[in-house]
């Protein structure tokens, strides 16, 4: 832990700025969400990108949303093989401790870990295909989904299409757990797919009967 440095000063400015005003204000909330625990209604799945703002999104107050980021709002199979698996294990817990009733994966506009994985595709990005790289073998989780996007005519749409199959797979890989097909075979649980335009705010959901994502 020497490596470890202090906050830079311009995030204390901000921590103490929050504690007089934000916290200061609603100090009985906190306290409560403390001492009772959280109990959110919905789990997010989304990116780790910086401009994906979910809780700006929907309006969230603390305690609405268990929410897990990660590279490209990617969710594996399952695969209960004992190694770590961060994304799994926070789907665990949300589905069997805390019973969320909504599981929404959230995809996004020019995501990068999208476009690694088509440049992967098409040869553009060793780095990538490395095996040490991280990011590249997250990302593997994608690749099959390439074949599907590789006929579009221009890179735009290829990557468009690219971000909501993202999502599409995550959901797929999401019924491939015991515990989450149960709950939904007994109307315990739904899923949801989203998927944001940064630019323009916009917000599109899978219709599951017209296989289309479609406005909000």
């Amino acid at each position: 832990m020497e490596q470890a440095k202090p906050l830079p000063g311009y995030l204390v400015q901000r921590y103490h700025g929050w504690k007089a005003t934000g916290y200061a204000e609603n100090k009985a909330w906190y306290r409560r969400l403390a001492s009772e625990g959280q109990h959110p209604r919905a789990m997010v799945i989304s990116c780790c990108d910086s401009r994906v703002h979910v809780t700006s999104i929907f309006g969230a107050d603390q305690g609405e949303f268990f929410i897990h980021r990660n590279i490209a709002n990617l969710v594996p199979p399952y695969e209960p093989d004992g190694d770590h698996h961060g994304t799994s294990a926070a789907v665990e817990y949300a589905v069997t401790v805390l019973k969320v009733a909504h599981l929404i994966v959230l995809g996004h506009s020019s995501c990068g870990g999208v476009q690694g994985c088509l440049d992967m595709c098409r040869g553009q990005a060793p780095e990538l295909e490395q095996k040490h790289s991280f990011v590249g073998r997250w990302m593997d989780i994608l690749k099959p989904k390439y074949e599907l996007v590789s006929a579009e005519p221009d890179m735009e749409t290829q990557v468009r299409q690219l971000e909501k199959h993202a999502v599409l797979t995550s959901l797929e890989n999401l019924m491939s757990f015991p515990f989450i097909q149960s709950r939904v075979d007994d109307g315990e649980l739904t899923l949801h797919g989203l998927w944001t335009d940064i630019g323009e705010g916009g917000l599109e959901y899978y219709n599951t009967e017209k296989h289309l994502f479609l406005p909000v």
